[in-house]
């Protein structure tokens, strides 16, 4: 027994072809002469040191922690010189290294490299093609965005379906209750320290072993030396690679980056392209979906893990092995297919555009604020308080969008709706015509009193004197670019409505005074107490005075958004970004 196992161990190792008797220089002949059949393992190499060297330069910028990540990505993306570009290189040399991993895994699987003794030899490529997909996954959610984070929770939960291991596989990911800063920093050392570890030593282990059995012909004919022919190959389809992936890099400019995480906002995560077959076959699975996630990978490395095992005869000829190579072309089939769905049913799917491109919006808009005025110390989701007004427009939605926001309940809405535009010469002219509609005071108590505003055919004042008057409450905002014969015009027209209300500064009657209406300072003092008696007066006003409430920089703020509005559209509000 322990000589047939130290057999089974010299033939499989090579170990025996270092004694006196193994022939000199063997393993730096081939068979049939130079081909672009063998530079499949040379490129691996390459493409795993253009890893190393782009992985080095990214983690001089990258920090790895939940509030510094973005931020440290969206720094190397768009200010850092030429960071764009390694980062570029990184990420698609990832995808690329994937592909020449599976194609040298075909490519010795049609030469029939995998039959005895070289069985250690073909597992340790399918091990390795394992840990360089590992390798991708713990990667992708180091940038810490939206695209990495959700669909890194969806790869843990899939994981953590595993029947036994499954909770404790969740709990070494996430690290804690929830995805936070513990759970970054683990992906972080299983990308840079234990990965390229494991993945180095496979590949020092790979090499020796298939340099020691020597390559599987793929055509008879004499020996010739490695050297130089199948080197000058090597060195040929490195550069073709390098060659492809600069021009991936710099057609897409870069790899793009998402918003920032953010758990209470939905996300249509979408895994790495490599990975989209086992996301359609999840989804045509239905209810299934836990277990076909983990049984199809299985079932794709357990046929690969067995097909030396099964495929046992001496023969490495394509027509005698059709059944073994059928299944293996089976497998190939099956994957492109569905990665081919995958990507057409997003294709087809307009809500999911519509979704995206809002994503993509916000991504933009995210990096925009990021490169304009930095990061907030609280991390990349606080990016959006960066943006000009932030605090007013926070504050309007909690103390003022329940009365006063048009997306509101119009059962709760008790005020003017106060949107982009609002105060603007246009609102002025459909309040001066119709100062009871819903839009205005409608939904106010105010309509039902005799102090209830007359409208403009109820005072008999022509379409030419309405844009007149307009004209006039637009100037008291301090408006630089009215017409001034309009307002002079305007305020012969208002006497009109001065029985009710005042231009003069301090001075009130029945109505609300118009003294600096819709400017900052006009916003400032009605919000701190909209029952003054220059404002509503204290038996009209329905809003709540605030000057105990919020702080004078806080109103202050409010005002200036609200003053913000009045010059606003609803696509300068879309693109200060989510609250």
């Amino acid at each position: 027994m322990r000589e047939k196992v130290l057999v089974f161990i010299r033939e499989r190792t090579g170990i025996h072809r270092l004694s006196p008797g193994a022939p000199a220089g063997i393993k730096s002949m081939i068979e049939g002469g130079a081909s672009f059949a063998y530079v499949f393992g040379a490129v691996l190499v390459f493409l795993l040191g253009l890893e190393a060297l782009t992985g080095l330069a990214l983690a001089a910028f990258y920090s790895p922690s939940s509030t510094d990540a973005w931020g440290s990505v969206a720094y190397l993306e768009d200010q850092a010189g030429w960071g764009w570009l390694v980062r570029g290189l990184h990420h698609h040399g990832a995808g690329a290294t994937v592909v020449v991993t599976g194609a040298h895994l075909v490519q010795t699987a049609i030469s029939g490299a995998y039959k005895r003794p070289r069985e250690l030899v073909w597992w340790l490529g399918i091990a390795l093609l394992v840990l360089v997909l590992a390798w991708a996954i713990t990667g992708y959610v180091l940038p810490w965005d939206q695209a990495g984070y959700w669909a890194n929770r969806v790869e843990v939960g899939i994981a953590a379906g595993t029947p036994i291991v499954g909770g404790l596989i969740k709990q070494l990911a996430v690290g804690g209750n929830d995805y936070g800063n513990l759970t970054l920093t683990r992906f972080y050392m299983l990308h840079v320290a234990l990965l390229p570890v494991l993945v180095t030593g496979l590949v020092i282990a790979h090499i020796l072993l298939a340099r020691r059995h020597g390559l599987t012909p793929i055509r008879a004919g004499r020996l010739t030396p490695r050297w130089p022919n199948q080197a000058l190959l090597d060195v040929t389809a490195m550069a073709i690679v390098f060659a492809v992936l600069l021009a991936v890099v710099a057609s897409q400019g870069g790899v793009g980056l998402a918003a920032p995480a953010d758990p209470s906002q939905a996300y249509d995560a979408r895994p790495l392209w490599y990975f989209r077959w086992l996301f359609e076959l999840r989804e045509l699975a239905g209810p299934a979906e836990q277990f076909v996630a983990m049984a199809a990978p299985a079932i794709v490395a357990g046929y690969l893990i067995a097909l030396p095992i099964l495929d046992k005869g001496r023969e490495r000829s394509v027509r005698h092995r059709r059944q073994w190579l059928g299944g293996v072309a089976g497998v190939l089939a099956l994957i492109g297919a569905l990665t081919v769905m995958s990507f057409a049913r997003d294709a087809g799917d307009t809500e999911l555009a519509k979704r995206r491109a809002e994503a993509d919006r916000l991504a933009l808009r995210a990096r925009e604020l990021a490169r304009q005025y930095g990061v907030p110390a609280a991390g990349g989701g606080e990016i959006w308080s960066m943006a000009p007004m932030w605090r007013g427009r926070v504050l309007f939605a909690k103390m003022c969008a329940g009365c006063h926001d048009a997306a509101s309940d119009p059962k709760d809405r008790i005020g003017p709706i106060i949107e982009p535009g609002f105060g603007d010469r246009a609102w002025l002219r459909a309040f001066i015509k119709a100062p009871s509609d819903p839009r205005f005071w409608g939904k106010t108590k105010l309509v039902k009193t005799d102090a209830a505003m007359r409208s403009a055919a109820q005072l008999e004042v022509p379409p030419e004197t309405v844009d007149e008057l307009a004209e006039l409450l637009v100037a008291q905002a301090g408006a630089t670019d009215v017409d001034p014969q309009k307002v002079v015009r305007g305020k012969a027209a208002f006497e009109k409505c001065s029985d009710c209300h005042s231009l003069d500064e301090g001075v009130s009657g029945s109505g609300p005074a118009l003294f600096g209406l819709h400017s900052r300072a006009y916003y400032l003092s009605f919000v701190s107490n909209p029952k003054l008696p220059v404002h509503m007066g204290p038996d009209k006003s329905e809003m709540p005075r605030f000057d105990g409430d919020l702080s004078l920089a806080d109103r202050d703020a409010l005002a200036e958004y609200l003053t913000w509005l009045r010059t606003a559209t609803p696509a300068d509000l879309d693109r200060l970004g989510p609250l």
